[in-house]
């Protein structure tokens, strides 16, 4: 075969190479992206959020969007309903077992968890993106986590927010609901206990 004949099949395999690449770090960024470390922003949607200089959004006691109905299956099987917790300042939390940085905060938040129960604020767990329970159940047991989670594999739940408020790309993420049940802080990253706790204590601290 003269270098000629040779030349054509060089070229389609070095543009094999270069579609095969591309396809592979596209799938790459959607792995990473699946487990993000968070974000700013949630994507379009009045929110009335002001960011922080520490990542996390509030949003004043006046300007607050109402949380949506959120109930439904349990990873442990039974059923819940997020507003029967009205009174109660609410964290909730949007987490997989399949994150990373979802099983470095897990300690964080049944510590501060443990430490607020009895100032009347609940922690709730929204699973997103497990195949099957089996799986949240062994994270929760393996990370020491003692409050409900609410099943979502599909991530219906998180679509139910207002266009802005959660980025189904940042998980973990983290919503503080006030007592009248209006999302009062957001964090799409992940979160140490001491910014966990500055996240909770103005909501707390309200009348």
């Amino acid at each position: 075969m003269s270098a000629a004949s040779r030349a054509p099949v060089r070229s389609n395999r070095a543009r094999r190479r270069v579609v095969l690449t591309t396809a592979g770090a596209a799938v790459t960024a959607l792995l990473m992206s699946a487990c993000s470390s968070g974000g700013t922003s949630g994507g379009g949607g009045d929110t009335n959020f002001v960011m922080g200089k520490d990542g996390i959004s509030t949003a004043k006691k006046g300007e607050r969007a109402a949380a949506p109905e959120l109930s439904g299956k349990t990873v442990n099987g039974g059923q819940l309903d997020v507003s029967s917790y009205k009174g109660k300042i609410v964290v909730l939390n949007v987490w997989g077992s399949w994150c990373a940085p979802c099983r470095a905060e897990a300690p964080n938040f049944e510590k501060v968890y443990q430490d607020l129960k009895a100032k009347g604020v609940q922690f709730v767990g929204i699973n997103t993106r497990d195949t099957s329970t089996q799986n949240a159940v062994a994270f929760e047991k393996q990370q020491g986590v003692t409050y409900e989670s609410l099943y979502d594999p599909t991530g219906k739940l998180m679509l139910r927010f207002k266009k802005g408020t959660l980025n189904p790309q940042a998980v973990p993420s983290t919503l503080v609901l006030d007592r009248d049940g209006r999302i009062a802080a957001r964090s799409l990253a992940a979160l140490s206990e001491d910014k966990l706790r500055k996240m909770i204590a103005p909501v707390l601290a309200e009348k």
